[in-house]
């Protein structure tokens, strides 16, 4: 019975399932805008974002896995916007 479930793609895990759905979306916005940091504002991508955001409040109360973490971390993932921006205001400055 196993294997006909598994045949017909039969989910074991939905919340496992959902979340590489949703990292697949963000390595397909990533490729198409050059960066991971999608708006919850974004009217295109707002579930995206909304689970952006999920994952960096996760990420601050230690309750990612570290497998997750990685896999974040491969794509460029920016865990911290605010220090994020500040550096590329910074970095502007310096170039400018």
């Amino acid at each position: 019975r196993i294997q006909q479930l598994n045949s017909i793609g039969f989910v074991w895990d939905p919340w496992d399932h959902s979340w590489n759905e949703n990292f697949n979306q963000l390595c397909a916005f990533k490729a198409q805008h050059g960066h991971s940091n999608v708006s919850q504002n974004d009217t295109q991508n707002k579930s995206l974002g909304r689970w952006v955001i999920r994952q960096r409040m996760f990420y601050k109360k230690n309750a990612l896995s570290s497998d997750r973490i990685q896999q974040l971390n491969s794509i460029g993932f920016v865990w911290d916007l605010c220090n994020h921006s500040c550096e590329n205001e910074i970095c502007s400055a310096v170039k400018g």
